[in-house]
Parts: C-alpha cells; sequence; structure tokens
C-alpha cells in the first residue's frame, strides 16, 4: 500500500511489521530540518528530485521508465529480502542474487524521491540492515581469484560495482532513516567497503578499470558520508599524492580523442564510473571543473564510444562481448550526462536507439528533448581516434561510406590495451550490409554462464582469442606478436603513417616495429568508391621486412558461406589435420591447402544476400590456407569459423596485397540472382623505386591505382610504371583513375 506523509514525521506500521520514523518525502511542499542535515542526498538535490517528482510524468519516456522500474521493483519486493552468505562464482545463484539486491537498492531509492511511497524506503532499510550484520563477518570470498578477491563478490570489481549503485539509492534515502539506523548502516555497510576498497592498493592504486570502479565508489560514499578523506583517496590515490586515483586516470587513459585505452568493450564498461563519479564531483565540489578536464575528454568518450560501433553493436576490439552494443546500461547512462552537458540533438537518436533512460536529472533532459522532437540522426563518420595520454601512440582508423548501415572499415593501429589487450597490431574488421564480414573473435567467454568456468574468461581466451593468429594480421613463424606477453606489448605502439577521409578514397596507414625482433610491417588499406562499382570496394597492402628469412602468415577470418575458390587444392576430406601445436595454430582444422603461387586467386562467400570477392596475391609465392576453428576443444568453448590463411616460406620480405569487393543479391524468398559475378578483373601489383603501386582492372575497362610511398613523410614525386604507363604522385600516397586512356588523380 502506498503511505504518503503530511508532516515532519510518521510512525509507519511496514509490511514486515518493523515501525520507523520517516520524514516528509521530497514531493511534498514542506521542507525539514532533516532534508537541510548531514543526511541529505548529495549524488541528486533534493532540488532535481522535487523536479523529478512534479515534471516526469509529463514526458513519455521517463514516466515509461519509472513504471518499468516499479513493476520490476515490485516484484522483487513480493519474493522478499535474501541478503545470503557469499559463496559462488560469476552466475551463481548468491552472486546473482547481490546484483539483485544493489538494483533493488537503487531502484528504491529513486523510486521513493519520485513517489514520496515510503514502503520503498522500509524495503531498502531492512535489507540494507541484513547487509550490516552480515559485512562484519566477512572476509575474502571463498570463491575469491587472483590476489585481491571481494567479500560480497568473488572479485573485489563487483564489489565496486555493489558500492557504486548501492550508495546512489542509500544517498537518496539516507534522510528518512532514524538516526539509530543511519549510523548502523553507515558504520557496518558503507564506510567498510569504501576503507576496504581503498586499502588495496593493488586495485585502488592502478591505472585500469577495476581502479576506476573502486575510486568512483570510494568517491561517492565519501561524499554521501560527507568524508571528505575518501573523496581524496579516491581523487588523488590512496596515498594523496596524485600518483594514481581518479584524476590520473582520466589524464592517462584516454587520448586527446577520447579514445579509451582497453578498446570500446572496456570503454563502455569504464564509462559508467568516470561519468556517475564526475556527475557527483560536479554536483559536491564544481570549482574543480571536471567536465573541462583534458578539453572536455570525459563528454569526447561519449561520442567515441558510440563511433566506436556498427549495426548497435562495438567493435569487438580486445577482450570484447560480441554482442555488447550501444543499448548497453553503462551507455545509457553516458547518453543522458552528456546530452545534459552539450545539448547535443545528434545524441537523442542513440537514446531512441536504446529504448531507456536512467531516472536522473539527465534523464529528464532527455525524456523533455525527445517530448520536444529535438532528436537528430547521429552522425557517423570516418575518423582518427588518435591512442596514448598524448595521442601519439598509434591510434583506431574508421573507415566508413553509405551510411549507418553502410560499409565501415576499420583498422587497428592502437596500443596493447593492458591485460584485455590482443595481439594483433594492424588487424583489420570490415562491416558491410549491416553484418561484420571480416571478422574479430572478441573474447573466448561465456559471461556469467556458471556451467562455462564460472563466467570467466576461458583457458581459449588465452590460447586462441588473444593470439595472432585468431586475427587478420601478420604472424611471423607461427608465433604471436611479443610472443605473447602483453607487458612488452605495451612499450610498443604502431606509428600513424597517414589518414585522409574524403568522399570517394579513404585510406589509413601505420606501420609496426618490435612486434618480432628485426620485422617491420606497414599496412595502407583504402575504401574506394567508384561508378562503375555498384558498392565501395577494400584495397589492402601489408609489406613486411624481415631481417632473415621467414614463414609469413596472413589471416583472414571472414563471415559467410564460401560460393567458390579461384585456386586449385589439395581438399582433406577423409580427415582434418591440424595446423600446427601452439599460439593459436593448435585451435585451428586444416580443410584445404593450395600449391605456392604468386598469381593472384580469388575466394568468394554469400552473406545475407551479398556476395563477397576476395581477389588476393603476394609478391613471393604463397600458399593458400582454408582453415576453420575448433581443433583441439574438447568443451566445445569455440565457435567454428572459417579463416583463409596465406603462407610465404623463406623469406625476408614480402608485400600480401588485396582487394575485397562487395556486390550483388541473391534473393532466397524471390528466387533470384543479381550481380553475382565479380567487376574486378585483375589486381597488379608493381614495385618502383621508393614506393609500391597497387592497380585495379575493371570488367567496364576502368583502371583505379592507389601508389603508396614508402616514405610517407616525403613530398617529393614518385613514379611506378605499370604496363607502359606511368603514374607518377607526390607525397605520401595518391589515388590515380584511369578511363579510356585518361588519368585522374583523386
Amino acid at each position: 500500500m502506498k503511505q504518503t506523509c503530511l508532516s515532519f514525521a510518521l510512525v509507519l506500521a511496514c509490511a514486515g511489521g518493523v515501525l520507523a520514523t520517516m520524514p516528509s518525502p521530497p514531493a511534498q511542499a514542506a521542507t525539514t530540518a532533516t532534508s537541510e542535515s548531514s543526511a541529505a542526498p548529495v549524488l541528486v538535490t533534493p532540488a532535481q528530485w522535487q523536479q523529478m517528482a512534479s515534471q516526469g510524468e509529463r514526458y513519455p519516456w521517463f514516466a515509461k521508465e519509472q513504471a518499468r522500474t516499479e513493476a520490476q521493483l515490485r516484484k522483487m519486493m513480493r519474493a522478499g529480502i535474501d541478503v545470503p552468505f557469499p559463496k559462488d562464482k560469476g552466475g551463481g545463484r548468491t552472486h546473482e542474487q547481490h546484483k539483485r539486491n544493489y538494483q533493488a537498492l537503487l531502484a528504491a531509492g529513486t523510486l521513493y524521491r519520485l513517489t514520496g511511497d515510503t514502503e520503498y524506503v522500509d524495503y531498502a532499510r531492512r535489507m540494507l540492515l541484513e547487509y550490516a550484520r552480515l559485512y562484519p563477518t566477512l572476509g575474502p570470498h571463498p570463491e575469491g581469484r587472483g590476489q585481491i578477491p571481494g567479500r560480497v563478490f568473488w572479485q573485489v570489481l563487483n564489489d565496486s560495482v555493489w558500492l557504486v549503485n548501492a550508495v546512489q539509492g542509500y544517498d537518496a534515502i539516507r534522510d528518512a532513516l532514524p538516526a539509530k539506523d543511519r549510523q548502523t548502516i553507515d558504520d557496518n555497510v558503507f564506510r567498510p567497503m569504501a576503507e576496504f576498497l581503498a586499502s588495496e592498493p593493488k586495485n585502488f592504486d592502478q591505472i585500469h578499470n577495476h581502479s576506476t570502479w573502486a575510486v568512483a565508489a570510494t568517491g561517492m560514499t565519501g561524499y554521501v558520508l560527507r568524508d571528505q578523506e575518501l573523496v581524496e583517496k579516491s581523487l588523488r590515490g590512496s596515498r594523496k599524492d596524485d600518483t594514481f586515483g581518479f584524476l590520473r586516470q582520466i589524464d592517462l587513459l584516454f587520448s586527446p580523442d577520447g579514445y579509451y585505452e582497453e578498446g570500446p568493450y572496456y570503454q563502455r564498461y569504464a564509462l559508467a564510473p568516470f561519468l556517475l563519479f564526475a556527475n557527483a564531483i560536479e554536483r559536491n565540489e564544481p570549482r574543480r571543473k571536471i567536465f573541462e578536464r583534458r578539453d572536455g575528454v570525459l563528454l569526447k568518450a561519449v561520442d567515441v564510444l558510440v563511433q566506436s560501433s556498427y549495426g548497435g553493436l562495438f567493435f569487438p576490439i580486445n577482450d570484447a562481448i560480441l554482442d555488447k552494443g550501444v543499448d548497453t546500461e553503462e551507455l545509457v547512462a553516458g547518453i543522458g550526462i552528456a546530452y545534459a552537458r552539450t545539448g547535443d540533438g545528434h545524441l537523442l537518436s542513440v537514446a531512441e536507439q536504446q529504448g531507456r533512460l536512467l531516472l536522473t536529472p539527465e534523464g529528464l533532459q532527455v525524456a523533455q528533448a525527445l517530448a520536444d522532437g529535438k532528436a537528430k540522426p547521429f552522425d557517423y563518420r570516418p575518423m582518427l581516434l588518435r591512442d596514448g595520454p598524448d595521442g601519439d601512440r598509434g591510434g583506431l582508423a574508421i573507415l566508413r561510406m553509405g551510411g549507418e548501415g553502410g560499409q565501415a572499415l576499420v583498422q587497428k593501429d592502437t596500443m596493447q590495451g593492458m591485460g584485455h589487450g590482443h595481439f594483433d597490431k594492424l588487424n583489420w574488421l570490415f562491416y558491410d550490409n549491416g553484418q561484420p564480414v571480416v571478422t574479430d573473435y572478441g573474447s573466448a567467454r561465456f559471461l556469467n554462464v556458471e556451467a562455462k568456468r564460472g563466467g570467466i574468461y576461458l583457458a581459449e581466451n588465452r590460447s586462441w582469442a588473444k593470439q595472432t593468429v585468431a586475427h587478420n594480421t601478420l604472424v611471423v613463424d607461427e608465433r604471436s606478436h611479443f610472443n605473447g606477453d602483453w607487458k612488452r606489448g605495451e612499450e610498443h605502439a604502431p606509428t600513424v603513417r597517414f589518414f585522409q577521409a574524403d568522399e570517394d578514397t579513404q585510406v589509413a596507414s601505420a606501420t609496426m616495429r618490435d612486434a618480432y625482433p628485426g620485422v617491420t610491417f606497414t599496412r595502407t588499406q583504402a575504401l574506394l568508391r567508384h561508378p562503375d562499382l555498384g558498392l565501395p570496394v577494400v584495397l589492402d597492402l601489408l609489406q613486411v621486412q624481415g631481417a632473415k628469412p621467414a614463414r609469413y602468415d596472413l589471416p583472414l577470418h571472414f563471415n559467410g558461406h564460401i560460393v567458390s575458390t579461384g585456386f586449385q587444392a589439395e581438399r582433406f576430406v577423409d580427415q582434418r589435420p591440424v595446423l600446427g601445436k601452439d599460439n593459436g595454430y593448435q585451435h585451428l582444422w586444416l580443410d584445404a591447402r593450395s600449391p605456392a603461387s604468386s598469381e593472384a586467386r580469388t575466394l568468394a562467400w554469400l552473406l545475407d544476400g551479398r556476395f563477397y570477392s576476395y581477389r588476393f596475391g603476394s609478391s613471393a609465392p604463397a600458399q593458400a590456407l582454408l582453415v576453420e576453428s575448433g581443433a583441439n576443444d574438447p568443451e566445445f568453448n569455440l565457435r567454428r569459423e572459417p579463416a583463409l590463411v596465406q603462407r610465404v616460406e623463406g623469406q625476408r620480405a614480402v608485400s600480401f596485397f588485396s582487394v575485397l569487393e562487395p556486390h550483388g543479391e541473391y534473393n532466397g524468398t524471390a528466387e533470384y540472382v543479381h550481380g553475382a559475378d565479380s567487376q574486378i578483373r585483375d589486381l597488379v601489383r608493381v614495385r618502383g623505386t621508393d614506393a609500391e603501386l597497387l592497380e585495379l582492372r575493371l570488367a567496364s575497362g576502368a583502371r583505379i591505382a592507389l601508389g603508396v610511398a614508402d616514405d610517407s613523410t616525403s613530398e617529393g614525386e614518385h613514379t611506378v610504371t605499370v604496363d607502359g604507363h606511368a603514374y607518377r604522385w607526390h607525397g605520401s600516397h595518391a589515388r590515380m583513375d584511369r578511363t579510356a586512356g585518361k588519368e585522374a588523380a583523386r
């Protein structure tokens, strides 16, 4: 039954039969001494709560979210309060129950402030008193992993997440509790949890997303408890010397463009504590101007995260789960905060796509703007996102044509990404027609699926997903970049050579040194549009220089059903050999192997009604290997996915070159096929004195050439002659088209 209060206090007989003294809810006009006391909410101000309570129902998006939250919370309340002794890994019953509890606490505090219903206060109060009895009895979690297990959860990260969420709910009801209960909960739940996090420097004093959650939890708790010591530790590190802490994390984990070192998947995860804590800082200490730090990098990070997606899903870089996308709750919070601070209507279309908002002041602003029709289509655009604190440690090149559902080429020239980084320098992904076409495996993990090793990263994450052969980049002598040592990888980043993003020509180029001793490789990729081609094509040139002869493998992991193989090959139909013994090769079945050849060959596949023709070659004889993941996988943890591997043996230097062409349509319902034949008749590579050139020869007779200089800083003229025709250009690179004997540079 909904309770209302008309005076300073009300003796309320709650559902559990416990008597409690409750102050007036904020929706009432009367102000009270209690609401002005040290217990008044500080993460959202009383005035902001009042505005949401009085205006929220006017706006459909806000009202819908409030109704959804209330229905979920009422269901939890009917189930009763359950605060079990922690004993399970991720995905287990007690783990999931404690997650539900922090969600319930946040919802209860929010709904009390919005409705004035004191049942929500009593429900949260009784649950928190159960935690006050439990928490002081807890030591390290019995299933704790690593050096720092949590108390409520098996890893300390989850304790931080619990605290970030629960303290927001507690802040909303804290002034509605009897002083004795408030003191009990302060002293036995929130203060010891925050102090536990701050006392673990191997988690708290780090530059990492785990630490971001820990400092945000501690700092937000410090504001709620009026404990400036906790706030200072969270901002400046446990020693308060500015070596670590929230401010240092902002400075080191983001590039000047807002790209996050661990990649989009973990940018999504870290975004919530970064922005929620920043909001708390802004409310309580606006003089710090936290959203202005580093030219507003936290707000840039919201735009960058949306840009790092296709079809609503994030680019699966590093330890990424493939089904995480822009509708994730962390970005729901991010979009609200970013819109409230910028008024950028493009963010509102993302909110529409999410179909959700948070019951916060920022969520109310989003709801108001959506009701007023202020949403604009999000501007997905080609961009180079620099990596590293100073923007000089490589970057993520995103090439786009055809709008949101068109073509997107991603070249991964970024830093290692710390322990979550994969060994895949100069890797690439390609999207078209709403689908991933050239793919990345992401992580080997079934999040919170207890049957799959408790939902943690599987052994195959290290033996397969991180290994270089699981990606679309160079492998030398069947070993991964940096010999699989991520700390070595942190020391070396690619060098971005150049980036161009015009209407018909988009090009990215980078060089990697030190992934292998004595080996340097450079990758230049272009997304090109031409009137004689139905859709833009991808041109790829990978140049390798080594100090000694080696085996060079170049995998291409693709999505679709093979239509044709334009090369002769030995087929392994009676048995499936395994490609190798270690570094990911032990997980690849070998299905076909061609003789070595320097001639350009083709592979075509069909995906979601569209054909893809891949024409590839190399400057030295190469085998073409057709493989599939899933070997040596007794627990069936790996997805079965195909790949093509080009293999060159015993060479010091080689250039791999290829073109990927989307074309045609297959309609199984209407039973027709259009444009199944490639419009590219040949792909030619020619080496000049100081440059290389790729020439596409189209069925129409047109030719498209991309010239790439060895020295990207040279402004002099470069010349490469193909069949008697001299292509000339100045600078790092140039596109040159020929039609009926005429040449045009682009």
